[in-house]
């Protein structure tokens, strides 16, 4: 897995994305319950340029329980809102690189971490994310790190829009919620 440093805000969406398939989020369901439920997070939210390969790689039930045990890390990292935590755990997270390289594309440079080549899944997502992590703490602030904002989801995020108004850890599903119940209040008080 190449992951390009510049390309954080994108690494910490598959972080979002990854956090919020626990079953705490979505009232008991795991969203990634199989090794083919990871297959499918991977292919869906994991860039092909990043990692070629990676969507032909068959996930095995290790490969599985090391993605749930990131995905709780990633979860403290989220809910600890303090900037020493978030960068020391991230930091952790970044632990399979194999090399730091500059990269020449379209003669525009860029630095980007490797995966060793016999990196497990697990640490290659570890690699991405934390990279995620470690550029929205950087460029952003912790205070990008957030608590869903509806009062009937435990999701976070990690909010990498221009002007950091994001509410929801997913606005389609958790906004359009909210909404709906505040205009069906209305209607009512009406």
């Amino acid at each position: 897995m190449q992951v390009p440093f510049d390309e954080y805000a994108q690494a910490a969406g598959v972080a979002t994305e990854l956090v919020n398939t626990a079953p705490g989020v979505w009232n008991g369901t795991d969203m990634l319950s199989d090794a083919a439920a990871l297959e499918s997070f991977v292919t869906t939210h994991v860039p092909t340029v990043w990692a070629p390969g990676l969507d032909r790689m068959i996930p095995t039930p290790d490969d599985l329980a090391a993605t749930h045990a990131l995905r709780d890390v990633l979860r403290e990292i989220i809910d600890s809102g303090d900037a020493r935590t978030i960068v020391d755990r991230a930091t952790v997270l970044t632990r399979s690189v194999g090399t730091l390289t500059l990269a020449i594309e379209d003669d525009r440079t860029r630095w980007q971490a490797n995966t060793a080549p016999d990196a497990a899944l697990a640490d290659q997502l570890g690699l991405l994310t934390g990279v995620g992590v470690l550029g929205v703490t950087h460029a952003l602030g912790v205070e990008r790190f957030r608590p869903c904002a509806s009062p009937d989801c435990s999701g976070v995020f990690i909010d990498t829009s221009r002007n950091g108004a994001r509410r929801y850890c997913m606005p389609g599903l958790c906004g359009n919620r909210v909404n709906v119940a505040n205009h069906r209040a209305r209607q009512r008080a009406q």
